[in-house]
């Protein structure tokens, strides 16, 4: 049987949204135009008060638009729009807020992720790997959620002491849905974005009904992200310290067997500074146009990139970014790397305090006003300059969309594609 996902949509104090195609709440029907309020922790709906409210569509055609919401939340191309779904509205208080959540069934929840993740003109293959990798990763999410409930596990993604921060980003942080909309997890955007050949990412959906990535007897966390870089990154130099066979070390090329050891600094060094063969390493605009939605294609660079701050840019941001006054930045060292380059432990030193930070995604965070692109990058200091060359878009963990994309456009079916990037996994129908 089919099962449902529950989607964190918005988070306000405020929500407006329409209700079309008919809704009930408890049995009654209810008008279009809503508003809604948080006023002394209860939502506040017609003159009402409620704990939460449950609206259910009359029929399979009805959907509801959620005014402003945020998209791209703390990357650069953070902006609002106005977005429509179908299925279940939910809206329950948490965190002093209003939290909008849409209940579907998964396979409609899939349709709107590959049409958001990337555009509909990419290739069938590619589509259909994309349409296994959602799934497994969604299930698997549902699924281990399930375990730290029942085991009554401390969950925590943060440790800090006087010398070092260790945090790291997941799906943990939230409790009363499964997922949430943004890239947080999948990007989800409902029904809003249609495609003129949307029926083709439904024929892919469909082909790979039910299907997912299995390894040790348990459907696979089936990580993806932009560009590796060339190779690809562990599952704990990201995430906890746990070993996922089918996420590991491997070459985005098949062709080629080298396997330098970039947990060293000399080896990360002389590949970030290189630009070595890899599905990825591509400026084929077809094919990134299948993978890249419009505000993604604003970023041009990303199998090797560079960014330049001032010393006291640099200072700034940190301090801004970490809320910990380091003074004057006056080095920053890679304490540890991973398989794919990227740095895991970073030490930064000021004229104040001189501290380590990590995971990847953590660094990124700290050395951005939004996110850099990835942490697999090197420091050059020059004058009163700190410039940071980089490689790869995202963690580097599992799939690689744009080296996907190629295998795709090379004649690589989705099988083979998906048992490039997830190495010893197989595919099995769940339902």
């Amino acid at each position: 049987m089919e099962p449902s996902v529950s989607v964190g949509v918005l988070w306000n104090k405020r929500i407006s949204f329409i209700l079309k195609g008919g809704y009930l709440y408890q049995g009654q029907e209810v008008p279009e135009v809503n508003i809604i309020s948080y006023i002394n922790g209860k939502i506040q709906w017609n003159e009402k008060s409620y704990s939460e409210l449950y609206f259910e569509p009359t029929n399979e055609d009805a959907s509801f638009i959620i005014k402003d919401v945020v998209i791209g939340i703390n990357f650069h191309w953070e902006r609002k729009e106005d977005q429509e779904f179908q299925g279940v509205l939910k809206l329950i208080v948490e965190n002093e807020m209003i939290t909008a959540i849409n209940i579907i069934n998964v396979e409609d929840y899939l349709t709107s992720v590959i049409s958001s993740e990337m555009s509909a003109t990419a290739s069938t293959e590619l589509l259909k790997a994309h349409a296994v990798i959602s799934r497994s990763w969604l299930l698997a999410q549902i699924e281990k959620n399930k375990e730290i409930i029942s085991n009554n596990t401390q969950y925590t993604t943060f440790t800090e002491n006087d010398n070092e921060r260790i945090r790291w980003y997941d799906r943990e942080d939230h409790t009363n849905f499964d997922v949430c909309a943004d890239d947080h997890c999948q990007r989800y955007q409902g029904i809003t974005r249609t495609f003129s050949n949307i029926e083709i990412v439904r024929k892919a959906i469909d082909e790979t009904r039910g299907k997912v990535l299995k390894s040790e007897g348990k459907i696979c966390d089936a990580r993806f992200y932009k560009c590796c870089g060339g190779i690809t990154e562990e599952f704990e130099s990201c995430w906890e310290d746990i070993k996922f066979p089918y996420l590991i070390k491997l070459r985005d090329d098949n062709k080629i067997q080298e396997m330098p050891d970039l947990t060293k600094e000399p080896e990360a060094i002389k590949w970030i500074t290189s630009r070595p063969s890899a599905f990825c390493n591509t400026h084929d605009k077809e094919i990134l146009d299948q993978v890249l939605n419009n505000y993604d294609q604003e970023t041009t660079d990303f199998y090797r990139w560079q960014v330049t701050y001032t010393r006291n840019e640099l200072s700034e941001l940190v301090y801004k970014r970490s809320g910990i006054d380091f003074g004057i930045i006056q080095n920053l060292i890679p304490i540890q790397r991973g398989t794919s380059g990227r740095i895991v432990k970073l030490k930064i030193i000021g004229s104040k305090k001189t501290m380590i930070i990590g995971k990847e995604l953590e660094i990124r965070r700290t050395l951005s006003t939004s996110h850099l692109y990835s942490s697999a990058f090197i420091v050059d200091k020059q004058d009163d300059k700190f410039i940071l060359t980089g490689a790869g878009w995202g963690h580097g963990v599992g799939l690689c969309q744009i080296g996907a994309a190629v295998m795709g456009e090379k004649g690589y079916s989705y099988n083979e594609i998906l048992l490039h990037y997830y190495i010893g996994a197989t595919i099995e129908k769940l339902y």
